[in-house]
């Protein structure tokens, strides 16, 4: 396997408390803290230990978006990737235009595996991946846990609703990641300086000749309602009492 391409997308940093826009059109992102995806970082470690295996000779990182991007690309590189792909645009992109413009990265690049990660945690849309798989026409691997890699062979542990799911699947293959595949290792002050010098290649979306759609409008962003103060009972027959007025016994 010649390449493993991976997808990191800037998201809010997930230890960041969102707040809402004093008018419900979204969140608050200026002035935030912005991270890659954990999943997808998830990814990229997975990418890198297969490489430290001898079993892919690349690995080269891709995010789509507005130039802040390249700091997640950079994070990317840091981390030890061989070289990045920015595809620049300032649109708000929906799943199927972003598989869309990876199927055409992946024309290009010809990866051996694409990897990302199962669902980004700001829109949890959990679609890029399936929708990548289908456009590209390869196999697919989603909610993985565990991965190995043999020869043009794959095998992978699924996290289900039932349990674990272990499937065998054919390479060219997207494989998108779980929380339990790994712990992404720490970025180094050292790496970070390296990371400077490496490639990071960046492609206008009209050049890839993809012009995004709006298929869904969002009318309304609100906070979840606060939780209410809870109350104390003095046995268990007020307890049932209390639930039975509520309708949960």
């Amino acid at each position: 396997m010649d390449r493993i391409l991976v997808c990191l997308k800037r998201a809010v940093d997930y230890n960041v408390r969102i707040r809402v826009k004093t008018d419900g059109s979204g969140v608050i992102t200026d002035g935030v803290k912005m991270s890659v995806n954990p999943f997808d970082e998830i990814a990229l470690e997975e990418a890198l230990r297969i490489r430290e295996k001898g079993e892919t000779g690349e690995v080269v990182v891709v995010s789509i978006g507005p130039d802040a991007c390249q700091q997640q690309l950079r994070v990317g590189l840091a981390m030890g990737a061989d070289r990045a792909i920015h595809v620049r645009t300032d649109r708000a992109l929906e799943p199927l235009d972003i598989a869309r413009i990876l199927v055409r990265i992946a024309e290009a690049e010809k990866p051996g595996l694409i990897m990302l990660g199962k669902q980004a945690i700001d829109g949890d849309n959990n679609q890029t991946g399936q929708m990548l798989a289908a456009l590209w026409e390869r196999p697919q691997a989603t909610f993985v846990s565990e991965l190995t890699i043999s020869g043009t062979t794959a095998t992978a542990v699924r996290e289900v609703d039932a349990g674990l799911e272990t499937i065998e699947f054919d390479l060219p293959a997207v494989v998108t990641s779980d929380l339990r595949l790994n712990e992404p290792r720490y970025v180094k002050m050292p790496d970070i300086m390296k990371a400077k010098r490496k490639p990071l290649a960046t492609t206008e979306l009209e050049e890839l000749g993809i012009t995004p759609q709006t298929r869904v409008t969002v009318l309304q962003t609100a906070a979840p309602p606060a939780r209410q103060k809870g109350k104390m009972v003095a046995d268990a027959a007020e307890l049932v009492a209390e639930l039975k007025r509520m309708d949960l016994a």
